[in-house]
This record gives structure tokens, C-alpha cells and sequence, in this order.
């Protein structure tokens, strides 16, 4: 019977579908391969071809400065895989999300609200958060 008891919580949790594992590393890879490039090395918008963008890229260290004091879970997604697109140089930001194709993962938006996305772009976000400057 105790065994039962230790089982249960871990079925209820399977069924209920738990949060990806979040991998700050493989998120920092990813952002040095995909985002340093515009945004830069420290995420403070000053990369390489920050100068010939029409719009200036976004410093991702403020994400959570500019939006209250919580990191924009949802928001960062939708900008990464092309959901919300952003016009700059006179076309949408590099969609990304094919290249973040992959087992598919959830994160928690700062509600609690489970947000369904891949695990790289669950890596990514978990890298940008870990940039924010309080």
C-alpha cells in the first residue's frame, strides 16, 4: 500500500503533463548559433549586423525590465518561431521555429498557464530569462 501511495503522485503528474526539462546550455548554444549574430554575444542588441538593420535589435537583457518585472514567456516564443512577426530591415525577423523543431515540451507562463512549444525553444527561453538584468 505505501508503495502505491509514492506511485500515485508520479501518475497524476505523467497524466497531467509536467513542465520540460529546461536546459540552459543547450539554450546558450542555441542563442550563440541563431540570435548573436543581431542581438550580440551578451544579448544587449549590439551584434554584428545590429548596424545594418532598420530596426535596431532588441536588448534581450531587458525583457523583464520592459514587461513589469516578468520575463514575457509567451511573447518571446511567438517571436522566436513566427508566431508574432517583427519587421525589421524591411522584412520579419528570421523565423526560427523550424530550426526549433523537436520533441515537443511545455513551459509555464508566469500564470501558471502551460505554453506547448519544442524543447529548444524551451531551452532558449530558459537561456534569455537567465540574461535578465533585475
Amino acid at each position: 500500500m505505501k508503495q502505491a501511495i509514492r506511485i500515485a503522485p508520479l501518475l497524476l503528474a505523467a497524466s497531467l503533463g509536467t513542465a520540460a526539462a529546461q536546459d540552459v546550455r543547450e539554450g546558450a548554444a542555441l542563442y550563440r548559433e541563431f540570435c548573436a549574430t543581431c542581438h550580440g554575444v551578451d544579448g544587449m542588441g549590439d551584434g554584428p549586423m545590429a548596424g545594418v538593420l532598420t530596426i535596431k535589435p532588441r536588448d534581450l537583457t531587458l525583457l523583464q525590465a520592459n514587461n513589469d518585472g516578468i520575463f514575457p514567456v509567451a511573447q518571446v516564443a511567438a517571436r522566436i518561431d513566427g508566431r508574432d512577426p517583427l519587421v525589421s530591415h524591411g522584412s520579419p525577423m528570421p523565423v526560427y521555429g523550424f530550426f526549433f523543431e523537436g520533441e515537443d515540451a511545455t513551459i509555464k507562463t508566469h500564470t501558471g498557464q502551460p505554453l506547448m512549444t519544442s524543447q529548444p525553444i524551451v531551452d532558449l527561453l530558459t537561456y534569455l530569462e537567465s540574461l535578465q538584468n533585475d
